[in-house]
């Protein structure tokens, strides 16, 4: 069992069942995509917002607990999203299978970040869009979420300079509130950004 099955091993959800708000925010750059691929997407809550938005989910997770929430949440707000149980480091992942991909706290060592971005991107269609919002290096001073080792935060330098083959639509780095669930509450230091394919 892996630390994320036994994380999503609950009866409430643990972020919440409200999307993201960067997702929330944005989440119209989507506009004229049809499938949308969800990584490391936990319970669903992004995934089933994205879905009642008319798109075609899939979510990936390594959490078979995560992927069964996902699908009650999905069944509870009458849409349907597909679930793949995915070890994003270690399986194969779909090639231009999508139109459009996000990620919201995908949390991996920094060895392998470049290797999930690229499994992201390599996931979408040319033209498409993939949305991304991570936290940083400095969330380990906010102490409001993510993990507690700077080896699965995320350097804002390295995140851009991985971007910059692809057309930067919005990065951010900086402060933003999250409120999500019991384990991400309040001031957090995050990276976003939008791409192009």
């Amino acid at each position: 069992m892996n630390m994320w099955q036994d994380r999503f091993d609950t009866e409430g959800y643990v972020y919440g069942i409200e999307p993201n708000e960067f997702v929330k925010q944005y989440y119209k750059v989507f506009k004229g995509s049809k499938k949308i691929g969800a990584f490391a997407e936990g319970e669903g809550r992004n995934a089933v917002f994205l879905s009642m938005r008319g798109f075609m989910l899939t979510a990936f997770d390594f959490a078979q607990s995560g992927l069964s929430k996902t699908k009650k949440l999905a069944s509870e707000n009458h849409v349907h999203v597909a679930t793949r149980l995915t070890d994003l480091i270690h399986n194969e992942t779909p090639i231009e299978e999508f139109n459009g991909a996000v990620m919201i706290f995908g949390h991996f060592p920094k060895k392998y970040q470049k290797l999930i971005f690229d499994k992201v991107v390599k996931s979408v269609t040319p033209s498409g869009m993939i949305m991304m919002e991570l936290y940083s290096e400095e969330q380990l001073h906010y102490q409001t979420g993510g993990p507690k080792d700077i080896d699965l935060l995320y350097n804002p330098q390295d995140v851009l300079e991985w971007c910059s083959d692809y057309k930067i639509k919005h990065f951010y780095v900086g402060e933003v509130v999250r409120n999500e669930g019991t384990l991400h509450t309040g001031l957090a230091h995050v990276i976003q950004f939008i791409i192009q394919k």
